[in-house]
């Protein structure tokens, strides 16, 4: 891999973030850029924790993968029958299938192909009061159907927080609090967690939204202040990369429910797909990678795994752009 070019663009974007790459058992790239906290010039490390935002819907997919492992559900079992939770409008044929694939119809709280500015969702329901995933439901449970289950997909937050809830429900357990321990821990993601904006431990990159006229301010009036089951979670770079790991060597999941979770269960376009709570695309009708990402104002992030290569990458960002540019540049290093 040919990864000048890398180097060259986080000078040119002025690039905020860490960059993780390991093939098989071998890191390739470690490196970090920009300011974890500008005011006090503070630099981003690898060690550093960004939020990932949507990023760690593939912790829910995992965390609910474990309870049908466990046999307390299955993956055709119907909303309805594993939450204690009323939804007046709900088709009562949607299942937990549906819920992980986005293929629900349950309306969503923020719908991204309609509403274009996250921020906007909070001038009528302050951040800051969404602590848990029960705070969430007022913002879409007495909602319409917007689709019969299984006839599309389109990509729903609310869906996930109905998971993180039957999560919860079916654990006793708090969702953040099943996730480190289950997941996280069992990976080795020491650095890793579900942190409060008004309590973020040491080391952890304040997000970042900048200005057209070259101001800036942080994002902790533009996102929940805690993260769950829908994105929101801290992790370090090396980190996911130990994700990745312990998940294609079937340490979180059976062989076989994790063969479940990464199959192409529904076509989004041409060469996308997406699996339970992953995004999978094709080259030549071949998987070319399985991948996650994250956007929110002060926020991106990206991470894949390339399975004919052996190939680990993870991107976190506290700017809301960059990320995606960087994989690009080590997409292309790849193959030319």
């Amino acid at each position: 891999m040919n990864l000048t070019n890398i180097d060259k663009l986080i000078e040119e974007t002025q690039f905020s973030g860490a960059i993780s790459i390991k093939k098989d058992h071998t890191v390739i790239m470690e490196a970090a850029a920009g300011y974890s906290n500008r005011s006090d010039e503070q630099l981003n490390r690898i060690d550093t924790r960004f939020g990932i935002a949507s990023g760690c819907k593939l912790f829910t997919a995992v965390a609910i993968a474990q309870l049908v492992e466990s046999g307390k559900i299955s993956f055709d079992t119907k909303m309805k029958d594993c939450l204690d939770v009323e939804f007046p409008h709900y088709d009562e044929n949607v299942t937990i299938h549906h819920l992980l694939t986005h293929s629900s119809g349950i309306a969503d709280y923020f719908d991204e192909d309609i509403m274009d500015d996250f921020e906007e969702l909070w001038k009528h329901t302050p951040m800051y009061l969404l602590k848990s995933l029960k705070d969430f439901l007022p913002l879409f449970q007495n909602e319409k159907m917007k689709f019969k289950p299984g006839e599309k997909f389109h990509y729903n937050n609310a869906g996930f927080i109905v998971l993180g809830l039957i999560v919860e429900q079916q654990t006793g357990l708090p969702f953040t609090d099943y996730v480190e321990k289950n997941i996280f821990q069992r990976c080795g993601m020491k650095d890793s967690g579900y942190f409060s904006l008004d309590q973020l431990p040491k080391n952890a990159a304040l997000g970042y939204i900048d200005h057209e006229d070259g101001t800036w301010k942080v994002n902790t009036y533009s996102i929940p202040i805690k993260g769950g089951s829908d994105g929101g979670a801290y992790v370090t770079a090396p980190d996911m990369i130990r994700f990745w790991e312990a998940l294609m060597s079937y340490q979180l999941l059976s062989e076989d429910s994790t063969n479940i979770l990464l199959t192409p269960h529904i076509g989004v376009k041409q060469d996308v797909e997406y699996g339970y709570g992953i995004w999978i695309n094709k080259r030549n009708n071949r998987i070319f990678k399985y991948h996650v990402m994250g956007y929110d104002p002060g926020v991106c992030f990206h991470s894949a795994v390339y399975p004919e290569l052996g190939l680990k990458v993870t991107i976190p960002s506290n700017h809301s752009s960059g990320a995606f540019q960087v994989l690009k540049v080590i997409e292309e290093s790849l193959f030319t």
